[in-house]
């Protein structure tokens, strides 16, 4: 396996796509989180708030990016993390997430993170910082 610090600006993580969305994960999220949003989790909840269905948490989507560093945390770890919500995640979803580098220098890579839906829409977009140990 090649390690984080190979990587150069410009070349991306490996993605990882996530099985679709279910609602026992969001309902899993909920509990993990304490996030009970009845948005989340039942339908005719969301439909009173003028959405077309139950959507995922966007911590739920955040916390997911953070898989693409797991394979490299005996290297280092997340520093900072910052995202911008896009675009709602829905029941069924399949969603990609990447991780492209951005700038790298001896003790940090930064990354251009992002999950991305199955019709290729932006659901969340941000950079991670990861710190390098010594």
């Amino acid at each position: 396996m090649t390690t984080i610090r190979e990587w150069q600006v410009g070349q991306s993580l490996p993605e990882v796509t996530l099985p679709p969305v279910s609602r026992l994960d969001l309902i899993k999220y909920a509990g993990a989180s304490g996030d009970y949003n009845p948005i989340h989790t039942i339908d005719e909840e969301a439909k009173k708030a003028g959405l077309p269905g139950i959507i995922a948490h966007g911590m739920w989507t955040m916390g997911n990016l953070a898989k693409l560093f797991t394979p490299y945390y005996e290297e280092g770890f997340v520093q900072d993390y910052f995202v911008r919500f896009q675009s709602m995640v829905f029941l069924n979803d399949v969603v990609t997430l990447t991780a492209t580098v951005k700038e790298k220098d001896e003790k940090t890579i930064r990354f251009a993170v992002a999950a991305v839906n199955q019709h290729g829409k932006d659901v969340v977009k941000g950079e991670l910082v990861f710190a390098l140990y010594e």
